[in-house]
């Protein structure tokens, strides 16, 4: 039992990007903002949080979250409203399918786009995304490989 509350605050923390960075946690630095980005799969979200937010939990879909915070002068950051396209697929795949991103906001402000999108079992998939954070810049454009695993 202790073992799922411990999952569940950890997966909580990824699923919000709160702004503290997590060592283990992927971002990108554009300028002043950072873009961070993971993938997990569904079924390592604790149900509670799963139904909170209308994700399914599923041995065989994955949850990205992509979250963006901008370094102000006095070394703070702060959560950005960014939207994000993107597409995922196969090594060897061209176009990939396109992922629907949603936001997600907490009570401290922090604002995440996700997407939940299946997984190609065992197969590093390559995600290509862009992502605007300020209307009057072009999106930064991100990309990074993962590779998934199905427990069955």
């Amino acid at each position: 039992m202790r073992h799922r509350i411990v999952l569940g605050r950890l997966i909580a923390v990824l699923l919000f990007a709160f702004s503290l960075p997590l060592a283990a946690q992927q971002f990108e630095q554009v300028g002043d903002y950072q873009i961070h980005y993971s993938a997990v799969n569904t079924s390592f979200l604790s149900e509670d949080i799963a139904r909170a937010h209308d994700i399914p939990r599923n041995a065989a879909m994955a949850l990205l979250n992509v979250s963006v915070l901008e370094e102000r002068d006095d070394g703070t950051t702060r959560p950005v409203t960014a939207q994000v396209d993107g597409r995922v697929g196969g090594l060897d795949s061209e176009d990939g399918e396109p992922l629907t991103f949603r936001t997600l906001r907490d009570g401290e402000g922090v604002v995440s786009q996700i997407a939940v999108f299946r997984i190609h079992a065992d197969a590093p998939m390559r995600f290509d995304l862009d992502v605007r954070y300020d209307r009057n810049a072009e999106p930064a454009e991100v990309s990074f490989i993962q590779r998934f695993y199905i427990e069955r």
